[in-house]
């Protein structure tokens, strides 16, 4: 299976009868899926099968869906509506007694709002079927193009991700090979320092020894090591598998953050503190991508 991204734009078009249609789905990122339709007038009886499509299609992303319709001229037919002009009529004869103003003309009249209607020719049971089964099938080809873009977007994803897990996994390396780790190394360090405060003093060498053992047991990062490439290699058994892998990959992003952030708190020197700062800053950019995918 291939990654996907959660951000995409289609669109479909198509004709039936007397009908022109446009669909318009656009998805951005999401914690889930969430669906906003506007079908307009007449063709709310399509939400349930665009919504079960979505669901069957999607896992995650908000996903905002337009259907915009024509129709040709030869499909309405003018109307006046006989309740609502009387009404009005009756309404400006009490205006016209009152105020004393000329009568009101018929262009006029046809200008308040109900009383002239353009009223759609009514469609059999059987039209409506096919119309609507038209509309859904151009539905599912906008769909399906929503779904090529995110998954042409997820395989750039993927691409970053890789470079960010392999530089992880570079970082991992140089920290288990720094020198700095070495208990001679933090014997050495220990000893500059404590000469330097007792220049004129002898000190026990065995003990300074002994001091820097410890010392070397509190900073190992072997753990932290072992738990890194472990998770080096679930992330990269995630990408191998596809499909909707975000929520699953942003929690082991916070585990790869977890470990560099322990490694910094033990580190005791500079180069092993730098190397930590690398991973930190390779994780929140890792974080950044994988908050794009589904």
């Amino acid at each position: 299976m291939t990654l996907a991204s959660m951000t995409g734009f289609a669109r479909s078009q198509g004709a039936h009868g007397s009908i022109r249609w446009t669909w318009e789905l656009r998805s951005v990122n999401g914690k889930g899926l969430d669906t906003r339709l506007r079908l307009g007038n007449g063709f709310d009886a399509l939400e349930p099968a665009i919504r079960k499509a979505v669901g069957a299609t999607l896992s995650r992303g908000n996903v905002s869906i337009t259907l915009s319709v024509h129709r040709e001229a030869g499909d309405a037919v003018p109307r006046v509506n006989d309740e609502t002009l009387e009404a009005v009529i009756k309404a400006l004869e009490i205006v016209r007694e009152r105020a004393g103003v000329g009568p009101a003309t018929a262009e006029g009249i046809l200008g308040f709002r109900g009383v002239f209607e353009i009223q759609e020719s009514e469609l059999s049971e059987e039209e409506v079927a096919d119309q609507h089964k038209a509309l859904l099938a151009s539905f599912d080809e906008a769909l399906a193009g929503l779904v090529a873009m995110r998954r042409s977007e997820g395989a750039a994803v993927a691409a970053v991700i890789c470079g960010h897990i392999d530089r992880i996994d570079n970082l991992t390396d140089q920290a288990e090979n720094c020198p700095a780790r070495t208990v001679e190394a933090i014997r050495a360090r220990l000893a500059d320092q404590v000469r330097a405060l007792v220049a004129h003093e002898n000190f026990d060498e065995g003990r300074l020894y002994q001091e820097a053992a410890m010392l070397a047991t509190k900073a190992d990062i072997r753990e932290e090591l072992d738990r890194l490439k472990a998770h080096v290699a679930a992330a990269r058994a995630l990408l191998a598998g596809g499909g909707p892998i975000g929520r699953r990959f942003d929690f082991l992003a916070q585990e790869f953050n977890r470990e560099a952030n322990t490694l910094c708190s033990k580190s005791n020197d500079t180069s092993l503190t730098a190397i930590g700062l690398d991973l930190k800053t390779t994780i929140d950019q890792l974080r950044e991508q994988i908050q794009n995918l589904e």
